[in-house]
């Protein structure tokens, strides 16, 4: 999608490969490279976390222990330990006070050289009491008095890796802030002047030398957001320009369902919504937000079913293998009887099975496809496809989306849907481009789910719960943490704790785990939904959408480990039948006010849209989809507070620039081009073949 050619000229010195910078060569490269950082303006982008004060100081003082200070001291003599023992460097300020200046590791020489008894050196470091007397540890800088002027009273304190130190990144980032061009505003001046803040490149140079310098953090935060709602604004407006196909159903396959129960008002008005947008020759993009047991499957079916009624195919597009059998179990199960013929796609449908759904596609013979993105791999092709259905968007990017539109030879309808309530801003950062329906209420019989939350020392009594549990003919899962964002340990959890049930119900408990294979993980699944397993012991696999309704019990093992969303999340796996459904928090003794803060709520209510509001306060942007998204809202200088504060304005100030000041085509929108390369939000601008 994207076509780097185009690049401005301008911008070449910050997308040059970091071995362009000075002193970097490929050992300085690894560490760099585990940080991300693989091109010039990746350091440039690569802001500091905080910041040391160094206060300066003529002479010593206990009040400041626990300070870092920068002084200066005259070494008096020389402590030496035998091995490997501690250097000790007496030394004494203007008055005499005196202080010990510590290295470990046993290289007494390279002490002596850089402390000559009896030479005056300006010494900074963390001032600390050793039982009566001060001292300090490694100092950081010991320079010669004429060099002094060299040591900074405010450093830069950046995320780092294994052979990585602040001072260098800091060296780094230098040079890459002196490789950035000077650039053409494109903030509308009267926010500019609102504000107060710099000009884009000066805002870069300030953050990196002073990192407390707020106005600088917020700016370069604004401009990230405004080159996204820019992105998103383009492409919706591209999407808005093609002309697609109206889908205008007869309701003969609808009326024809039989439903469970009547659709609630959310799920009717949003039909409605979808109904209406399919009737346009604009084709639809719209976002279904619904939270867990909703009914986001009777609203996908009712929009497939339109969809085929108007003699176009439809295609339902699943994350995961596990969630794309579900669906077209459901699928199947619910339009049994109906003249229409549902087929399924995945990776792992090989030879003559996948050629017979390939030529029925083809041939228009299947109407809906349901499958993983293999239904939308090259040698796929669709006879008419009308409606695209995307379940669990946050997995899938803005490219991804104009992918699979391109299979259609008219662009076809878009609904994409998800499970995870998304906060309005996020919702605005994500999918600026898109209309939102939101499910608010539960169908009917959904009970809310108890939630309980329990120290982890009464696991005895958990366990003692749970053969109760299965002895009156109940299911259960039990998932078990991811430490560490390590698959490894995430595994061992769940492998140990598997073996220590199955120790105690035998062959009752399965097991499931994200480095399964496919047949093997199916074959679990099927034998918990069929029964023939009372427990499922699982990773965060389980998360999104498996469905077994005699599951009505929950045990998340170190809860307080998990997101608030993700808790949500696999709270929602219980819930699905009649009865009471309960879910149990263990949690460990040692809890932090956020993790206390997160599990009372979770306590507290079932409303996913309420808990994704203060997952966003309570944890920031990155986290709050469980995982980092492999989407294209990946931010890099905005911080959650940031978009609660500016996304509005960034995306009021977009708007205006489309709508006022002529797009990309006037002054500002030449600006705005750039930023769009700048932050990597170029696609946008290449589906503007003429812009």
């Amino acid at each position: 999608m994207r076509q780097i050619v185009m690049r401005p000229d301008l911008l070449n010195p910050l997308f040059a490969e970091v071995t362009a910078l000075k002193g970097v060569g490929a050992a300085l490269a690894k560490p760099l490279e585990k940080l991300g950082l693989a091109r010039v303006i990746d350091v440039a982008f690569h802001l500091p976390s905080g910041w040391i004060d160094r206060l300066p100081r003529d002479e010593l003082d206990i009040a400041d222990a626990g300070r870092v200070i920068a002084i200066t001291l005259t070494p008096t003599d020389y402590r030496i330990s035998r091995g490997r023992g501690p250097t000790r460097v007496h030394a004494v300020d203007a008055r005499g006070n005196s202080v010990s200046i510590v290295f470990f590791g046993g290289n007494a020489g390279w002490a002596k050289k850089l402390l000559p008894l009896g030479e005056a050196r300006r010494v900074s470091g963390k001032l600390e009491t050793y039982g009566d007397e001060l001292q300090i540890v490694h100092p950081d800088q010991v320079l010669p008095l004429e060099e002094a002027g060299e040591v900074a009273a405010r450093e830069a304190v950046y995320p780092l890796s294994e052979g990585m130190t602040s001072k260098r990144l800091a060296q780094l980032a230098a040079q890459a802030i002196e490789r950035a061009p000077d650039l053409p505003e494109w903030i509308e001046p009267s926010v500019r002047a609102k504000h107060g803040w710099p000009s884009w490149r000066a805002a870069l140079a300030a953050i990196h030398a002073d990192p407390a310098d707020e106005k600088a953090r917020a700016r370069l935060a604004y401009d990230e957001m405004f080159a996204n709602q820019l992105a998103l604004l383009l492409v919706r407006g591209a999407a808005r320009a093609k002309r697609g196909r109206p889908l205008t159903g007869d309701g003969r396959l609808r009326d024809a369902l039989v439903l469970p129960y009547a659709p609630t008002g959310a799920q009717a008005r949003t039909i409605g919504e979808i109904e209406g947008d399919m009737a346009q020759t604009r084709p639809m993009l719209r976002l279904l937000q619904g939270d867990v047991g909703s009914g986001k499957t009777l609203v996908a079916i009712m929009a497939l079913l339109i969809a085929v009624e108007g003699g176009a195919q439809g295609a339902l597009l699943a994350p995961t293998e596990i969630l794309a059998r579900q669906h077209f179990e459901t699928l199947s199960r619910t339009l049994s009887g109906l003249d229409i013929r549902v087929a399924i796609l995945t990776g792992r449908d090989k030879g003559r099975a996948r050629e017979a759904t390939l030529m029925g596609l083809a041939a228009g013979e299947i109407d809906i496809l349901i499958g993983t993105h293999a239904i939308f791999q090259q040698g796929v092709s669709y006879r008419d496809l009308g409606l695209i259905v995307v379940d669990e968007q946050h997995r899938f990017g803005v490219a991804q989306r104009m992918m699979l539109q391109a299979k259609a030879e008219r662009p076809p309808h878009l609904l994409v849907m998800t499970a995870t309530p998304i906060p309005r801003t996020l919702t605005l950062a994500q999918y600026g481009e898109m209309d939102v329906s939101r499910l608010d209420e539960m169908p009917p019989g959904r009970q809310p789910i108890e939630t309980r939350v329990m120290s982890d020392e009464r696991l005895g009594e958990v366990v003692d719960a749970l053969g109760r549990h299965m002895d009156s003919g109940g299911q259960a899962y039990w998932v078990c943490p991811l430490v560490e964002e390590s698959e490894k340990t995430d595994l061992a959890a769940a492998e140990g704790r598997a073996a220590a049930l199955r120790a105690r119900f035998g062959d009752k408990v399965g097991l499931v785990h994200g480095r399964m294979k496919g047949p093997d993980k199916d074959a679990v699944m099927a034998d918990f939904a069929g029964g023939r397993t009372s427990v499922l012991v699982a990773t965060t696999v389980i998360e999104v959408g498996v469905d077994v309704p005699n599951a009505t019990l929950i045990v998340i093992e170190a809860a307080d480990r998990f997101g608030l969303a993700q808790l949500h999340q696999l709270r929602g796996r219980v819930g699905r039948g009649g009865g009471r459904s309960v879910c149990l928090l263990l949690r460990g003794s040692q809890l932090s006010e956020t993790s206390r803060a997160r599990l009372a709520l979770m306590r507290e209510t079932n409303d996913g849209f309420r808990i994704a509001e203060e997952d966003l306060r309570l944890r920031g942007a990155g986290e709050l989809l469980g995982t980092r998204q492999s989407g294209d809202a990946q931010f890099r200088l905005a911080t959650p507070e940031a978009m609660v504060e500016l996304l509005p304005a960034a995306n009021g100030d977009a708007r205006l620039l489309i709508d006022r000041d002529g797009g990309l085509h006037g002054d500002r929108g030449q600006a705005a081009r750039i930023a769009l390369y700048l932050f990597e939000r170029d696609g946008a601008v290449n589906l503007l073949r003429s812009g």
